[in-house]
């Protein structure tokens, strides 16, 4: 009787551990749904509106279901882990997308963005410093290898007998439903609900990698149909003889600024105030505007676009465009006399791009001699860098100038906002900036409230346009060209998803001659561009502006 009780008893223990086992096992099968899942999908959720968006990844749902009916032994293991490396591979893609649709507007293309990853460092870096950029990366390297090895572990297949067949039986059951989702359009109960993100990922990377080399072939064929169209020859620029030309870039000063109602009445006074201004100083204003190559950030395509003549809307243009040996607009202006200068205080690392597009002197962050703090990403304030453009390299030279200038001030995170100082002989080395070093708010802390992030733009393309007022008002003359422009339009955060690419141009001097081609093109007197100008793009510039600067 003793030993039939034990029997019992241990039948009833072995019966209960079984128990316990298949339900461990239907807890991993769901947590590998729902991870898998998860991670394939979450990219997708923060583009679209949660109540449409898709609930269930097909793709991700049958590798449940295949490692469900699998074998558990070594490769199927091995198996495991390859499959979670590639879903985690397809998930970083996934968010690269997202980032670049949410900061540039644009989708993503591997073959050519990777090397973004260098420019994202630099600008977490800048924004939070080394010590928490390290920190983070760590972070997100461990949480990667982490979901790894969870994931491996989640998909392999269970050992028991009784878990072998649940797991077989759970498996067809997934692939059956899986087989009806790829039907999913054509009921309506379930449309929408159900996707295939990671096959549209690779699909779609697949079909931009094959379209490089087409691209490649057309662009090289456009370059060497135009490469014999040089400008070099008597009368080029002859309209802008002895004239300092001035060509700024303002950081994410696009039309939104003017014409979205969230910033209007932030930058209406200002540009009203722009207008006031350049009159009382006997200046000349007109403005229109171009449609920028980018959105959000490269502005690098901008500034190309602009001196090259060509549409520069890709990495692949742009360093092809470096590599062809045609000329630019400040080939242009060499020949005809103008001495050629990038100021660039943004520009922190070895810049080999400013030496093949061919400037005699180029001022990058290390050749600037700046005593004041960084700001965030921000190196130095607008201001600064208009007065080191006057006292250093202006500074009297009876040679004509050509000056490319970067301000970034207005780049985001868009804190600290710094007042514009009056006094411009007191800036001096910077030094008067040392208060600001550790003002406004961390960027951590704007960038949790979207609203205040859009005010902070607001107010520091106001501080950059304010300070190039300034500037224009005490140092722009009738020897002077000022052509201030966007670079491009900021984030679609900032503009939402469905605004245009064009950029304001202000034109100031104190000779109406050098404006009046620029009405003849459409610009209009005063500081607001026409709204119903159709803006052409940023690589119209260099053969209209020959042409209406040069001799016949």
């Amino acid at each position: 009787m003793r030993i039939g009780q034990i029997s019992s008893k241990t039948g009833g223990m072995v019966e209960g551990a079984e128990q316990g086992r298949l339900r461990l096992n239907v807890l991993r099968l769901l947590a590998a749904l729902v991870l898998v899942n998860g991670l394939i999908l979450a990219p997708s959720w923060v583009l679209v509106d949660g109540l449409v968006s898709p609930w269930v990844a097909l793709e991700g749902t049958a590798i449940v279901g295949v490692f469900l009916v699998l074998p558990r032994n070594r490769w199927t293991v091995v198996a495991a882990v390859l499959v979670s490396l590639a879903v985690i591979v397809v998930t970083l893609v996934g968010v690269g997308e997202t980032t670049l649709r949410l900061a540039l507007g644009r989708s993503l293309s591997l073959s050519t963005d990777i090397w973004l990853l260098r420019s994202a460092w630099h600008l977490m870096t800048g924004t939070v410093g080394p010590v928490l950029a390290l920190i983070a990366t760590l972070f997100g390297l461990v949480l990667v290898l982490g979901v790894t090895g969870g994931l491996a572990h989640l998909l392999v297949p269970s050992r028991t007998p009784r878990g072998v067949l649940m797991s077989r039986v759970a498996g067809i059951s997934i692939l059956a439903v899986v087989s009806m989702g790829l039907t999913a359009d054509r009921v309506p109960a379930i449309a929408g609900r159900v996707a295939t993100p990671a096959v549209e990922l690779i699909v779609n990377q697949t079909r931009l990698f094959g379209a490089l080399k087409e691209e490649r072939e057309e662009f090289a064929a456009m370059l060497a149909r135009s490469r014999g169209r040089a400008f070099d020859r008597p009368g080029i620029l002859s309209g802008l003889a002895d004239r300092d030309v001035l060509l700024a870039f303002v950081e994410s000063y696009g039309m939104t600024a003017l014409n979205d109602p969230r910033y209007e009445a932030v930058m209406a006074p200002r540009l009203d105030d722009l207008a006031i201004r350049m009159r009382d100083a006997g200046l000349h204003i007109a403005t229109g505007k171009l449609v920028a190559p980018s959105q959000g950030g490269q502005s690098w395509f901008g500034h190309g676009s602009m001196l090259s003549g060509y549409w520069l809307d890709s990495q692949l243009r742009y360093d092809m465009m470096l590599a062809a040996p045609n000329e630019t607009l400040i080939d242009d202006f060499r020949a005809a006399g103008h001495r050629t200068v990038a100021l660039m205080p943004a520009i922190t690392l070895a810049w080999p791009e400013g030496e093949a597009l061919g400037y005699e002197e180029i001022f990058a962050r290390n050749d600037i001699d700046y005593a004041g703090p960084p700001l965030n990403w921000v190196t130095m304030p607008d201001q600064f860098s208009w007065s080191f453009l006057q006292s250093t390299i202006r500074n009297d030279d009876p040679q004509p100038l050509f000056v490319e200038l970067g301000l970034i001030s207005s780049h985001a995170p868009w804190t600290p906002i710094l007042p514009v100082f009056e006094d411009w002989d007191a800036i001096g080395d910077g030094t008067l900036f040392n208060p600001f070093g550790d003002a406004g708010e961390r960027p951590e802390a704007l960038w949790r409230d979207v609203d205040r992030v859009r005010e902070h733009y607001a107010r520091s393309v106001e501080y950059a346009v304010h300070v190039m007022t300034g500037y224009a008002e005490r140092y722009v003359d009738d020897r002077t060209l000022l052509i201030a422009l966007g670079d491009h339009q900021p984030a679609p955060i900032i503009t939402g998803a469905d605004a245009s690419w064009e950029v304001p141009v202000h034109v100031i001097s104190g000779d109406a001659s050098l404006i009046q081609p620029f009405l003849e093109w459409g610009f209009i007197s005063g500081a607001w561009p026409d709204p119903d100008l159709e803006a052409v793009g940023m690589d119209y510039f260099r053969d209209w502006f020959l042409q209406a600067f040069s001799a016949p």
